[in-house]
């Protein structure tokens, strides 16, 4: 076990396209084991890139991941290909976060109290924190990962999924099972979130111009 997770982040993003996974899928609907090994190469970086997000430590994002690819092959069979393997696999994932968020029993945090009522649709303009496109100093890049770790887990979630794994609404209301409404409404607290952690020491930059 602790072999495989030694190796989440060493393994490069391997892409399928449409044939290729529907083929692999199949065979891995088979328990086919060499099939199932491919089909970690192509999606691991990815779910553990999502679950580091989502939980404090290293070791915890390393065990669920190996959790989600665990859960993934014993109930392969029961994928019915009504929405695509990744939203399936990430839906798996965001499981097993809240399942340890509640476990720990997590102290709400400010992001937890917003006001508003989130299930309210709000229309929410496409900017996405990512700041690696937007060429942030690496000290703005970790108050952003800083103010996201800070966030509630249901906020965190849609906003990993839609600015870093680049699903649309209807694929993060899919993997979440939350209506479209819901998924801009918590994406605009995100932002909301994610801006108020910046606003300080924006204040302070533009203070030195």
């Amino acid at each position: 076990m602790q072999a495989y997770a030694g190796t989440l982040r060493l393994n490069t993003r391997k892409q399928l396209d449409d044939a290729s996974e529907k083929a692999l899928i199949e065979r891995c609907r088979r328990n086919d084991y060499e099939a199932f090994g491919r089909f970690v190469d192509a999606y691991q970086n990815r779910v553990y890139g999502f679950v580091r997000r989502m939980v404090p430590s290293l070791d915890e994002a390393e065990d669920i991941t190996q959790e989600v690819f665990i859960r993934a092959f014993q109930h392969f069979a029961n994928f019915d290909g009504r929405c695509s393997v990744k939203t399936w696999l990430f839906r798996i994932a965001n499981n097993l976060c809240i399942d340890r968020a509640r476990r720990q029993d997590r102290i709400p945090t400010r992001a937890d109290y917003y006001p508003g009522d989130e299930d309210e649709p709000i229309e929410v303009a496409d900017v996405r924190w990512q700041p690696e496109n937007l060429a942030l100093d690496g000290e703005v890049t970790a108050l952003v990962e800083q103010g996201i770790t800070t966030m509630s887990e249901k906020l965190r979630s849609v906003i990993l999924l839609h600015d870093r794994e680049d699903m649309a609404y209807e694929e993060i209301a899919a993997t979440l099972k939350i209506p479209v409404g819901t998924v801009k409404s918590r994406l605009f607290l995100a932002r909301t979130h994610l801006q108020n952690v910046l606003s300080e020491y924006l204040k302070q930059e533009a203070s030195k111009l």
